[in-house]
C-alpha cells in the first residue's frame, strides 16, 4: 500500500514538474530579463536627465518610476506565464493601496508638496529664506523635507507641506546689512557720510557690483542717525556685521566725531512752586 501510495505520489511530481517546470524557467528568465533591463532602462534615463540639468530629488524619483515600471511589465508577464489570474490580484491591491494611502496622508502630502517645490523653484539650494518664523540658508531640497543651515549653524527641517501655501521670503544668495550709528547734530554730516562710505569700501567682504546705501536714516532726540547698507554674500553676514561696526567706531572716533549717548531733560517741581532742570 505504502508502495502505490509513493509510486502515485513520484507520478504527480512528474507530470506537475512537465506540467509547470518550463512555465517556471520562463517566468525566472521574465523576472531576471525585467531585473536587468529595468537598471538598463534606470540608468539611460538618469543620463539623459543629467544633461537636462533637472534637480537631483526629482531625477532620482522619475528614475526609480521608470524601474518600477519597466520590472512590473515583465513581472505581469511572468505570472500569466505561471497562469495566474491578474484582476482579483488587482482589486486586493487597490483595497491595500486605499487603506495605506489614509495612514500615509501626512507622508503623501510632503511627497505632493516636494514635487511642487521642486518643479515650481521658490528657491534653490544655497539660497538665503525665511518663513514660518525660521530663516536660515537653504542645505537640501528633498521630496518630504528641506532643510536649511541657521545663522548660528543649527540645522532646522521642515517639512514640504508646511512650506507650500506660505509666504515665503527668498533673500537669494546675497543680503543687505542694516547697521545704523548716531552721531552728535553739530556733526559735519557729510564727513561722517564720507567715512562710512571709506569704511564699507575696504571691507573685502562687502560686494562691489551692488552700491551700498549710505545716509541719513533718523532725526532721533539725541542723535543724528546714519544707516550702512551695504550687500554681502550669505555665508559673510555676520562676519562682515561685525568687521564693519568695529571699523565704523575706530574710524569716527579717530575723526573726533561725537557719538552722543541718549539724554533726557527731568524737571524737578518741589512744593514752592520753583522748578529746577536736570
Amino acid at each position: 500500500m505504502d508502495t502505490e501510495r509513493l509510486d502515485n505520489l513520484r507520478a504527480l511530481l512528474v507530470e506537475k514538474a512537465i506540467s509547470y517546470g518550463p512555465k517556471l524557467v520562463v517566468a525566472t528568465l521574465f523576472v531576471v530579463a525585467g531585473s536587468l533591463t529595468a537598471r538598463w532602462v534606470g540608468a539611460t534615463f538618469s543620463h539623459w536627465l543629467e544633461k537636462r540639468q533637472m534637480e537631483p530629488p526629482v531625477r532620482l524619483l522619475l528614475v526609480r518610476i521608470v524601474r518600477l515600471v519597466v520590472f512590473a511589465l515583465f513581472m505581469i508577464l511572468a505570472m500569466q506565464n505561471l497562469g495566474v489570474e491578474l484582476m482579483p490580484l488587482i482589486a486586493g491591491l487597490g483595497v491595500a493601496g486605499v487603506g495605506v494611502g489614509l495612514a500615509l496622508q501626512g507622508v503623501l502630502q510632503n511627497l505632493v508638496a516636494g514635487l511642487t517645490i521642486i518643479f515650481t523653484k521658490p528657491f534653490r539650494v544655497g539660497e538665503y529664506i525665511e518663513l514660518l518664523h525660521v530663516q536660515g540658508e537653504v542645505i537640501s531640497i528633498e521630496l518630504f523635507s528641506t532643510a536649511l543651515r541657521h545663522p548660528d549653524q543649527s540645522r532646522v527641517v521642515i517639512p514640504n507641506r508646511k512650506i507650500v501655501g506660505e509666504i515665503l521670503h527668498n533673500y537669494g544668495k546675497i543680503r543687505q546689512l542694516d547697521l545704523q550709528v548716531g552721531v552728535a547734530y553739530d556733526t559735519d554730516l557729510n564727513q561722517a557720510i564720507a567715512l562710512a562710505r571709506e569704511v564699507v569700501e575696504a571691507n573685502p567682504r562687502v560686494l562691489r557690483d551692488i552700491q551700498p546705501v549710505i545716509g541719513v536714516s533718523k532725526l532721533a532726540e539725541s542723535a543724528v542717525t546714519l544707516a550702512v547698507r551695504p550687500w554681502v554674500k550669505v555665508p559673510d553676514y555676520v562676519a562682515a556685521g561685525a568687521e564693519i561696526n568695529q571699523a565704523l567706531l575706530a574710524r569716527l572716533q579717530a575723526a573726533r566725531i561725537r557719538i552722543p549717548s541718549p539724554q533726557r531733560e527731568i524737571r524737578v517741581i518741589n512744593p514752592s512752586g520753583a522748578s529746577a532742570v536736570a
